[in-house]
């Protein structure tokens, strides 16, 4: 089921690099670059305009939704717990650090 999710969200993620390509800016976009300045003579302009924000709209709401569903729920390893080094209990004592003991120069009697 992880596998296919995750195919599914490929095949989203392209699709949406493609209808978010071929739409229209005020550039022109890379539409016409990739023959979709004809896409206005199939739906008519303000049609082809709707559906490409539409499907935009509907393709970038599934690619988010099927993500959090994939992390969320089919994350491989996510089952597994470990627990690290504070939650281990391992107490280490330091000892307590040594003052060397000063002893007094002593004075010579000429």
């Amino acid at each position: 089921m992880y596998f296919t999710l995750v195919f599914i969200e490929i095949v989203i993620a392209i699709l949406l690099i493609l209808v978010i390509l071929m739409q229209n800016s005020k550039g022109g976009g890379l539409a016409a670059g990739f023959g979709g300045g004809n896409i206005g003579t199939v739906f008519g302009v303000r049609r082809a305009s709707d559906f490409l924000s539409k499907s935009t709209t509907y393709l970038a709401t599934s690619f988010i939704v099927i993500a959090l569903v994939i992390n969320l729920f089919f994350l491989p390893g996510k089952g597994k717990t470990q627990e690290s080094v504070i939650q281990g209990g391992q107490s280490t004592t330091v000892p307590a650090p040594q003052i060397p003991a000063q002893t007094q120069p002593q004075q010579s009697n000429p």
